[in-house]
């Protein structure tokens, strides 16, 4: 479309305008404003860009501006009023396209971390956002003290030093449920690390949590689930870590596979510790400190902030309630496992 083309079809009616006010002096109507707001709308729907557009709007203002015009002043005031319309309509069209680009992409995301949709469709939609679900994925979920929405501050901290270091590597930052979430290719290992590292600043000593490669359209399912639960599992057993890898964890779903057989060794092997003054959970933390701190019983007790005569007393208690020593190999391992039974199951807060 001609430069021409343009002018006749979105300053429609503009010369006629201009001559008005400068034989009356009067200002534009309502109804003339809706038109050039319209027009402007429409002018945004095309594609055209506002600089050409506003460049054509003093171009014909020049070209039609009225032989000794007794009002110079109202043509001027016209030619801002129909400028000031027009472009109102073209933000207003384009704050409609981004609502409307930012909603799909909202509805692509979520139906993609929740695999509820036709993942033939899903895979076609993600290649509109540089994702091709075919290959295999992984994702990579960031949890800080606050929650965040697209367009916080922090995650368009964290998208910029990732834009910056490895540009278009098809990688898709978004935000659900509070946390950021990164999908990158699962041979680009590089880009998860990365991540996670500005997330873990940006979030403020947050906890990042990855998932493991998986394959097709529902591998990005898989892994995001697998990096929520990963972080589930750090809240529930106290694990500081500011990285988490799902394939680290993989023992913990095993253990409680059998719900019903690892609550009975919870409550078998550390229900005697309810009998001690001050109940079973001081023992609990102790055990709990002493496995953490690979069975050191210093550092144990520095962490408890004990004495160690005093662990050591704790030590001794727990071995005569429970008839299991911590000291030996395979009473500790028999302790260890019902130490972790306990956190997962909310033991004994949550009485089974």
């Amino acid at each position: 479309m001609t430069d021409r083309d343009v002018a006749a079809i979105y300053l429609e009616g503009y010369p006629r305008l201009i001559a008005d006010a400068s034989a009356t002096g009067r200002r534009l109507t309502r109804d003339e404003l809706d038109s050039r707001r319209s027009l402007g709308e429409q002018a945004a729907e095309a594609g055209h860009g506002m600089r050409a557009l506003v460049a054509a709007h003093l171009a014909a203002a020049r070209t039609h501006w009225p032989a000794g015009a007794v009002a110079p002043d109202s043509v001027l005031a016209v030619v801002a009023q129909a400028l000031d319309a027009f472009a109102e309509g073209y933000e207003r069209a384009q704050r409609a396209a981004v609502r409307q680009e930012e909603a799909a992409r909202r509805e692509f995301i979520d139906d993609m971390l929740y695999g509820r949709s036709d993942m033939g469709k899903l895979a076609e939609r993600a290649e509109r956002y540089g994702l091709r679900l075919s290959y295999a994925h992984a994702v990579a979920v960031a949890r800080g003290a606050a929650a965040y929405e697209e367009g916080d501050p922090t995650p368009r901290s964290v998208e910029r030093a990732m834009v910056s270091r490895f540009g278009d590597r098809h990688v898709l930052l978004t935000t659900k449920d509070g946390r950021l979430v990164c999908v990158a290719p699962a041979d680009q290992d590089e880009v998860l690390a990365f991540f996670a590292k500005h997330a873990y600043a940006a979030t403020d000593g947050g906890q990042v949590a990855i998932g493991r490669p998986q394959s097709g359209p529902g591998g990005v399912v898989q892994s995001y689930e697998e990096a929520l639960n990963a972080l589930e599992l750090a809240e529930r057993l106290g694990l500081s870590d500011p990285v988490l890898r799902a394939a680290d964890l993989l023992v913990y779903p095993v253990l409680t596979r059998d719900r019903q057989a690892m609550a009975d060794l919870v409550v078998n092997t550390l229900g005697p510790l309810q009998r001690a003054r001050g109940g079973a959970q001081p023992l609990i933390d102790t055990l709990a400190a002493y496995f953490d701190s690979g069975y050191v019983s210093a550092e144990a007790a520095r962490r408890l902030a004990l004495s160690v005569r005093a662990f050591t007393y704790r030590l001794d208690r727990i071995h005569k309630l429970t008839g299991a020593d911590p000291a030996d190999p395979v009473h500790r391992y028999t302790l260890q496992t019902a130490i972790i039974g306990a956190r997962l199951l909310d033991w004994p807060d949550q009485q089974m």
